[in-house]
């Protein structure tokens, strides 16, 4: 699935955004957070959608039938 690998790629930017966020010593604490806050929101979504994509592609749903993917989930 090239999704998987999109959001695979995604997740890494994100990552590096944070990691830039976190060694510039010239950003205040409390503005980091501020910085972050969003940047950590879209990875929490991009990584349950990494998860989900990854059981479905695991565990492809039979003609007819929902996917599934609710009764996997435990949140």
């Amino acid at each position: 699935m090239n999704s998987i690998t999109h959001i695979k790629n995604a997740l890494a930017e994100l990552d590096k955004e944070v990691e830039g966020i976190l060694l510039d010593w010239s950003i205040p604490l409390n503005k980091k957070d501020n910085l972050m806050l969003p940047i950590l929101q879209q990875k929490r979504v991009l990584d349950q959608t990494l998860e989900d994509l990854t059981y479905l592609k695991e565990n492809p749903p039979k003609l007819d039938q929902p996917c599934g993917i609710s009764k996997y989930r435990e949140d």
